[in-house]
């Protein structure tokens, strides 16, 4: 199975959402963030449950837990090959229906100009 590209969310900015979120996080934390991205970059759409789930149209979210706290990545994704991380939340009971707004923003924003919605630097 070939590697999906992943790539991270750019705001307008320049800011980035996910590594903004990421910093701050404990670094067990961060660690389980990145290798639940790891597993989305090799198994793309066949990455299931327990390490993801389907949100609503075409929002997902990658799944990552350290004690008692739910730790989710949002994303979509952008063809069969390419995956957009939006951004990072934690969530007690559901997704928040603000943090799965945003994200459809985030893809609005990605489709209208990938370009300027694409960060080019490093997750690490």
């Amino acid at each position: 199975m070939s590697k999906i590209r992943v790539i991270l969310y750019q705001n307008e900015d320049e800011s980035v959402p996910l590594l903004e979120w990421l910093d701050r996080l404990p670094q067990k934390a961060v660690d389980k963030c990145i290798i639940k991205i790891e597993l989305l970059a090799e198994f793309g759409h066949g990455l299931r449950r327990p390490h993801c789930d389907f949100l609503e149209e075409g929002i997902y979210e990658l799944r990552a837990r350290l004690s008692h706290v739910n730790y989710r990545i949002l994303y979509f994704f952008a063809g069969a090959s390419v995956v957009v991380v939006s951004h990072g939340c934690t969530k007690e009971d559901q997704v928040a229906r603000k943090e799965i707004n945003r994200a459809m923003k985030h893809r609005a924003n990605y489709i209208r100009d990938p370009k300027a919605h694409t960060y080019r630097g490093a997750l690490q």
